[in-house]
């Protein structure tokens, strides 16, 4: 009895939906968390009696033909990129990305990852760093003897330094962008790769070219909400539970059926 197999497929395949919900709601507080979907596909179906088929030599066919599903399987896991909610922290180096664009992160091994986390720090050097302690391209030092730090909408960093009476330009933080940034690799540390998917980053000056533009003293908050995680996983729980149910009644036809004198 294929119902077994196939209630079972539903089964496995809710479990991963409830684990993609549920990781959704433990990074709510996430800064710049952007949530994942599960979606499915149906299995491959077997055909015993194939629809259009011929059916005489006079050339009358079947018109739907009988055809029996193999279950589900999840097709993929995609991020939805859409804006979180922009938070005040009034922190000079806290920068929230408003529109497209990831802050591109230098790491040890140089490769280059990609973030919506804009929770900077200034390290031992004075540079612009994560809180991670990996710089943020192109590399940015604030002067020891600083003050008044100031990040515009374009990601122009500028200072006061020592007595001068007007600011210093210390450098441009600058985005990137991809045609298709769902398909970026998630890498932990709220950090993403670039994939052959996600296509090459498009660098360029926030505000300009469709790129996002950068808003200092705000943090971007994870894309979350609770009210359509908390449904989804009620209608994940009761697919579960009508498939768990299937194969309950499989069971009980085949106990039956092994009954028979």
């Amino acid at each position: 009895m294929k119902a077994l197999q196939i209630a079972a497929s539903g089964m496995m395949a809710q479990e991963l939906n409830v684990e993609v919900i549920s990781n959704n709601v433990a990074n709510m507080r996430t800064t710049g968390f952007k949530r994942q979907r599960a979606d499915f596909q149906d299995l491959l179906y077997q055909n015993l009696r194939r629809p259009g088929a011929s059916t005489s030599d006079t050339g009358t066919i079947v018109p739907t033909g009988i055809q029996i599903g193999g279950g589900v399987k999840t097709a993929a896991t995609p991020r939805v990129m859409s804006q979180g909610n922009i938070l005040m922290t009034e922190k000079d180096l806290d920068v929230a990305i408003r529109g497209d664009g990831f802050f591109r992160v230098q790491l040890p091994d140089g490769r280059t990852a990609y973030t919506r986390d804009g929770s900077f720090e200034r390290d031992a050097l004075g540079q612009i760093v994560t809180v991670d302690g990996y710089i943020i391209e192109p590399g940015i030092t604030i002067p020891e003897d600083a003050r008044a730090v100031s990040i515009n909408s374009e990601g122009l960093v500028q200072a006061f330094v020592a007595t001068d009476a007007e600011p210093v330009d210390l450098g441009q933080i600058d985005l990137a962008r991809f045609v298709n940034p769902a398909g970026l690799e998630a890498m932990g540390d709220n950090l993403f790769l670039e994939t052959p998917s996600s296509g090459a980053e498009q660098v360029g000056v926030a505000g300009t070219e469709g790129f996002g533009m950068l808003q200092q003293g705000y943090l971007e908050q994870a894309n979350v909400n609770s009210v359509s995680e908390i449904s989804d996983l009620i209608a994940a729980q009761r697919a579960y539970e009508m498939n768990s149910r299937v194969i309950s009644a499989a069971d009980e036809m085949m106990q039956s059926t092994s009954s028979l004198r």
